[in-house]
């Protein structure tokens, strides 16, 4: 695979379509479903992911074969969710406020309540932009505050805070169809 894999990216390289189609084949299931956790619905997750990929064939050159190919590659499409959400805000983007009285919910802490995961994306996708953007660097990206703090420019503690709201929002929602469904 690993041997292919080169192949298939160097004939990216030379604009071969047959290497593109096989890069694509590869790795869209999995980059279409990191769209689909950053956007707030299909349509638009659909726009950034060809737009990424788009990106991907023409920087696919600068690829210095070092490294995961796969981590470069959420790297562009990461880029890219966050430049659209960025284009997209009416208001700032994020609330650069570390609220001191936030009571932040530790890992432990949380009750696991089984949910689909079609439902649990849905309430992903509803989330606030500046919410939706840090939970998924923190959670499926595995991020550290600072490290998602540069990326965004925002504080540390913006971070944190945002976390905790959106664990606090989805935490709300889960719980409500619970009670739905036992009352």
């Amino acid at each position: 695979m690993k041997d292919d894999l080169e192949i298939y990216i160097k004939q990216c390289i030379q604009n071969d379509r047959g290497g593109q189609l096989k890069i694509y084949q590869l790795f869209s299931p999995v980059l279409y479903g990191i769209c689909l956790k950053y956007m707030k619905n299909e349509d638009d997750a659909k726009d950034v992911f060809q737009e990424a990929f788009i990106i991907v064939f023409q920087k696919i050159h600068q690829y210095k074969f070092k490294g995961s190919f796969e981590g470069w590659l959420k790297r562009i499409f990461i880029n890219k969710l966050i430049e659209t959400l960025n284009k997209k805000r009416k208001e700032s983007f994020f609330l650069d406020v570390f609220d001191p009285d936030t009571e932040l919910i530790a890992e432990e802490e949380l009750e696991i309540i089984p949910i689909s995961q079609e439902k649990l994306l849905e309430y992903i996708q509803d989330l606030p932009d500046q919410y939706r953007m840090v939970f998924n660097l923190y959670v499926f990206e595995k991020m550290k505050h600072k490290e998602i703090g540069d990326l965004l420019k925002i504080s540390e503690g913006t971070s944190k805070s945002n976390l905790n709201r959106a664990k606090k929002i989805l935490q709300k929602r889960i719980s409500s169809i619970l009670n739905f469904k036992t009352a």
